[in-house]
């Protein structure tokens, strides 16, 4: 294997919890409607998944329903409008990029987030100039699971799948790492569902906290 130069998140639930934001905003989408709003506790599990699933979750219907497009631009709306007031890197998070980089290691993001939302989130977060690589669902042709985000990544960062590791916290994000050769932790600080079954997703190892990815790195990086 190729030594390790480059490491690789996903967004919401690994780089950065974004969860406090995204709740906030279905729930204020379900006031306006008449519905009762949510728990924290039960918004946070589907976040890794997107906003097709957070409506489900709150609104009990998907894109089928007449109503959906017209909740979900709403829910979008609101979300950008406040997309940074409560948002921050988990904990241990900053500490684990800024030793990245001391060591002379690349960081990039590929998230299933869009553009228009993954930018002004990252700049709000003052990772913009930092960061290698910013991959987001609509950069290619089509998002993960597939393997297409991954190798625009690492054209834009000029490296090879063998030489990143990718740091997600749902299946599909494991799927894409390990399909071109990446190797691959699992955040289990992020958004998992009570079904989720992580032990069984393939990945090298699963991690607690953003500093228990040294262990790891340091022994790829001697390979």
């Amino acid at each position: 294997m190729a030594k390790l130069d480059t490491i690789l998140f996903d967004l919401d639930g690994t780089l950065a919890d974004t969860a406090p934001d995204l709740a906030q905003a279905l729930n204020l989408v379900l006031a306006e409607k008449g519905r009762p709003t949510l728990s924290f506790e039960d918004i946070r599990p589907t976040v890794s998944h997107g906003g097709r699933a957070m409506i489900e979750r709150g609104f009990g219907f998907g894109p089928e329903h007449e109503d959906y497009e017209k909740t979900r631009l709403r829910f979008l709306e609101i979300y950008l409008q406040n997309i940074a007031q409560h948002t921050r890197l988990f904990d241990g998070m900053n500490e684990f990029l800024k030793e990245i980089e001391k060591q002379g290691l690349k960081w990039g993001v590929v998230t299933n987030k869009p553009s228009w939302l993954t930018n002004p989130l990252m700049t709000q977060l003052a990772l913009t100039s930092r960061a290698a690589c910013i991959i987001s669902g609509d950069s290619a042709a089509r998002a993960k699971p597939h393997p297409e985000p991954m190798i625009m990544a690492c054209e834009q960062v000029g490296t090879e799948p063998e030489r990143c590791v990718y740091i997600g916290d749902a299946q599909r994000d494991i799927d894409a790492g390990l399909v071109v050769g990446m190797r691959t932790l699992v955040a289990l600080f992020g958004y998992l569902q009570e079904h989720d079954k992580p032990e069984t997703w393939g990945a090298d190892a699963m991690i607690d906290h953003p500093q228990e990815a040294w262990q790891y790195i340091n022994q790829w990086r001697s390979e």
